[in-house]
């Protein structure tokens, strides 16, 4: 089970190769929200997302004669890039599943990293099984996206930043919203910051009619989206949280946040508009619950906004959609 210990070490193995994002303020925003609003930009980790954390966390960490006969993954993107770039950089080879509607630039994006892509369809095949059988075959490790303990240790990095930021901005009282599919991120970050800042909570944040998570906090048990496919959010719609994930969530995590796929394109245009940075609609959902669901929350807020592979016509739509 992944605990402190285990972050710290993913943080000694990832130290020189992971970038050390910045939080980022804005008075528009904090006008919009009514509250102060931080953004700690993971769309500026190397691939463009947070993902690359715990690909290299988990890839590292393996013995060198397993590693080198390569590894596995399925993703809609930001963890198949991450996985990608962390295969090339220690000279093994990747195999990645992903969903043949994801967007076409991560799929591209991972070809790009020298990744071999096998794509499926989400609503009618289960990539676990897929996975599963690949990775018998050719004797490759898989690493899962979430529900893994090096990976969660790897995504917790991010907490370890937070909370030091948070410290150096005199912040000791804030929610932390992080954009949630199987819980990874979130619970990473959470077990991070009981341990260095527990004066900041997780509230994940999740797109409507893919709020498993916010479910599962309510109901107390692990629940399932009704669907597979759906939402430009597309980045963090998973089936169900994490088996791993979910009673660490559970634990640490306030309740969830949702918002509709039009609130998240507008924090997309207001990111690009008022921080200079390009976030993917999923991973904008914590900028956009900040913004747009100030009765929900308490006091100062920071917002992970987790990934930024977004396609041009996407943010054309986000743009044209929320001018400012």
């Amino acid at each position: 089970m992944t605990d402190i210990a285990m972050i710290e070490a993913a943080r000694a193995r990832l130290a020189g190769q992971a970038r050390r994002t910045p939080i980022l303020s804005s008075p528009f925003l904090d006008e919009i929200a009514g509250r102060r609003v931080f953004v700690k930009p993971e769309c500026l980790q190397h691939t463009g997302s947070f993902k690359f954390r715990g690909a290299w966390s988990a890839i590292s960490a393996l013995d060198p004669v397993v590693r080198a006969r390569g590894v596995i993954a399925f993703s809609s993107g930001n963890h198949a890039q991450g996985v990608a770039l962390a295969a090339r950089m220690h000279g093994i080879p990747a195999v990645i599943i992903m969903p043949f509607d994801a967007p076409r630039i991560k799929i591209e994006n991972t070809k790009a990293y020298g990744a071999e892509v096998v794509l499926y369809d989400r609503a009618n095949e289960d990539r676990d099984a897929i996975g599963a059988r690949l990775s018998q075959e050719r004797q490759l490790t898989l690493i899962k996206p979430y529900d893994e303990p090096l990976v969660i240790a790897g995504q917790g990095t991010t907490g370890l930043e937070i909370a030091e930021q948070a410290a150096e901005l005199g912040i000791t009282q804030a929610e932390v919203l992080v954009p949630t599919g199987g819980g990874g991120f979130a619970s990473g970050i959470a077990l991070s910051l009981a341990a260095k800042a527990p004066g900041l909570t997780v509230r994940p944040c999740e797109p409507q009619g893919f709020d498993d998570v916010a479910r599962s906090l309510a109901s107390g048990k692990r629940e399932r989206n009704p669907h597979q496919a759906g939402s430009l959010c597309d980045a963090i719609v998973t089936p169900q949280p994490g088996e791993i994930t979910f009673p660490i969530m559970a634990k640490l995590c306030g309740e969830g946040l949702v918002v509709t796929d039009d609130e998240a394109l507008h924090a997309v245009a207001l990111a690009f508009n008022r921080l200079k940075i390009v976030v993917e609609p999923g991973g904008a959902v914590a900028l956009a619950a900040a913004l747009f669901r100030g009765s929900e929350l308490d006091g100062d807020v920071i917002a992970v906004c987790s990934g930024g592979n977004i396609d041009a016509d996407i943010l054309r739509m986000a743009l044209d959609r929320h001018p400012v």
